[in-house]
This record gives structure tokens, C-alpha cells and sequence, in this order.
């Protein structure tokens, strides 16, 4: 002890130096009260201004360049882990043209001979008969490309990218339609092309105007793109995705009517069915390209397909903020 004594309340000689210098090393954070910048101890805190319209637009343009590079980002890396090797390239036309030709040589020779025929008149004209089927194998690889996409999370899971993901500075939602996105790229171009032309060359095609083209492009891209968010969504905090694989697939084509008109299911699955976005993509498509329906002939279908892309994206926003929360209370990636 010094024969000095010292005040309770004093700090030591050291502490008394260091201290001034660490707050001038390690300032609060501005808006903190009692620190420059702040709103001090007795003021409430300041309100944000509201951005100009110019600062807003800015501000849009930067989010959409930044949500471009995340879909471009995502595409390209699809496409070097899955989708690079020519022989892949050739599988995803090759194995929905098989689908197309066995389903076609099973229904044209029973519904053609039989008594279906009166009920189902286009199932007597083989032309007829094979729009119907390559419209459906065009929404169904549409469709099930982002099943496919959304079962690959297993593998991000797997081998530990999916943390880098969430660490990354892009949008949670913006990630799940871009991973959906880059599937759909790359999954569905070669089937398109392919009965694009097949449906020109057989002559089927029955449409208003070239201006449906458009509108069916849309009715097929966005709810596709929805249900892929969804989806993604779901498989980003499940460890068991191989069951939602199984349940997606022969009984979404089945109820979705894609080798079978809906009219001909019974009245459950047809009210099933009407849940599926396929299954309202693809009374557009079938409208527009082979019965000449026009926008007001399809405006039912077309708003209801509005209302599921929203519905769709509204649970996948819900689903991700509910795995993130209990992600952070618990520290599992899981739904529930």
C-alpha cells in the first residue's frame, strides 16, 4: 500500500489513460445515445428521412443488378455441378420424349377404338392427340424440374454449402427463385425447342394471334417459378426430402391432368388438382395453343393462376422466416 491514500472512487493510473483512448479507438455506434451522431440522453431517436423518388429508383436499379447476379450466379453453378456434361444435356431431352412417345402409343389405340372417343373427341384425331400429350410433357418438365431442384438442398446440406448461402449477402427469397430459376433454364429448353417445333410441323396448333405466345410463356415461367420458391423453401430445412420427391411426382402428373383430361378424375382429385399450379398452367396452355381461346376465354384461369403465384410466394416468405427463427433459437436447420 502507498502512504498516500486514495480516493474510492479513483481510478488507477493506467485504467485512467487507457480509457479515453479506447473510446476514441472503439466509438459506439452512431445513433446511440450519449455519442456524436447520437440523439443524446433526453431526445428520442431521429425518424429515418423518407428517399427522394430519384434515391428510390437508384435504389431499386442497385437491388435488381444485385438480384441479376445472384440468378446468374446460381445458374452457373448448377451448371457446372449437374447439368455440364453433354450426355446430361442429351438426358433431359431424350427421357421426356420417351415419356411423350410411350404415353401416346398407350392411349391412341384404346381411346381411338373404344366408346372414350365420344366422350373425348380428340383422342380419335392423333394429331389431336399428341398436342394434348406434348403440352403436357412441356408444363410437366416445366414443372418437375423444380422438384428436381428443390430435392438437390439435400446436397447442399451435405456438403456444407448451405451455410455459405445463408452467410451470403443475397436475399433469402431471391436465392430460392434463383436456385429454382437456374433449373428451369436448363432443364426446359431443349423439350421446349423440341415441341415447338413438333407441335408446328403436325400441324395442331389452333391459336388466336401470335400475341398468345407471350401469355403462354407467362402462364407457364411464373407460377413455375413460384412453386419452385415454395418448394425450396420447404427443402432448405428438411433432411428428408427424398419422401417430397416421391409424393411429387407420378401424383402431381396424374392430378395436374397431364395424360388424362381432369374431367375425366374423380371430384377429390380434380379439387386437388385445382391446388397444383400445374394444373392451371396447363388450361392455359391447352386453351391458348390448341382451342384458339383468346384473353377474355382465359381470364378465369389466368387470375386464378395470379392468385396461386402469390399465395405460393407468400408461404414461401413464411417458411423461410420460420426456419431462420428457429434456426437461431435452436440452432438446426429445420421447419419444425
Amino acid at each position: 500500500m502507498s502512504g498516500r491514500a486514495r480516493h474510492p472512487g479513483a481510478l488507477p493510473s493506467t485504467e485512467a489513460l487507457l480509457l479515453p483512448l479506447a473510446d476514441r479507438l472503439l466509438p459506439l455506434r452512431p445513433g446511440e445515445p450519449g455519442r456524436p451522431g447520437g440523439p443524446g440522453p433526453h431526445r428520442p431517436p431521429r425518424r429515418p428521412r423518407p428517399l427522394r423518388p430519384a434515391a428510390r429508383r437508384a435504389r431499386a436499379r442497385a437491388e435488381l443488378r444485385h438480384a441479376a447476379k445472384v440468378f446468374a450466379a446460381e445458374a452457373l453453378k448448377q451448371h457446372r455441378t449437374m447439368f455440364g456434361q453433354p450426355l446430361v444435356v442429351a438426358s433431359m431431352l431424350i427421357w421426356p420424349l420417351l415419356q411423350l412417345a410411350a404415353t401416346y402409343y398407350t392411349l391412341h389405340p384404346i381411346a381411338a377404338g373404344s366408346a372414350a372417343a365420344a366422350r373425348w373427341p380428340l383422342a380419335a384425331d392423333p394429331a389431336k392427340l399428341l398436342g394434348f400429350l406434348a403440352t403436357g410433357a412441356l408444363a410437366w418438365a416445366f414443372f418437375f424440374s423444380l422438384v428436381q431442384s428443390a430435392w438437390n438442398f439435400s446436397y447442399e446440406r451435405t456438403t456444407g454449402t448451405l451455410e455459405l448461402l445463408f452467410l451470403s449477402p443475397a436475399g433469402r427469397l431471391v436465392l430460392m427463385l434463383a436456385n429454382g430459376a437456374g433449373a428451369l433454364l436448363q432443364n426446359a429448353w431443349l423439350l421446349t425447342c423440341f415441341l415447338g417445333a413438333a407441335a408446328f410441323g403436325f400441324g395442331s396448333l389452333d391459336v388466336a394471334g401470335p400475341w398468345m405466345y407471350p401469355v403462354v410463356l407467362l402462364a407457364l415461367l411464373l407460377p413455375a417459378m413460384a412453386w419452385g420458391a415454395l418448394l425450396n423453401s420447404l427443402m432448405v430445412f428438411s433432411r428428408d426430402s427424398t419422401f417430397v420427391y416421391t409424393v411429387l411426382d407420378d401424383p402431381m402428373w396424374f392430378v395436374g391432368g397431364v395424360r388424362l383430361p381432369v374431367f375425366a378424375l374423380p371430384g377429390v382429385l380434380r379439387v386437388l388438382g385445382a391446388a397444383l399450379p400445374l394444373t392451371g398452367s396447363l388450361a392455359v396452355v391447352r386453351g391458348a395453343l390448341l382451342e384458339r381461346q383468346g384473353l377474355a376465354g382465359l381470364a378465369p384461369a389466368l387470375a386464378w393462376l395470379a392468385v396461386l403465384c402469390v399465395l405460393l410466394l407468400a408461404a414461401a416468405v413464411l417458411a423461410l422466416r420460420l426456419g431462420e427463427a428457429r434456426a437461431q433459437r435452436t440452432g438446426g436447420l429445420r421447419l419444425v
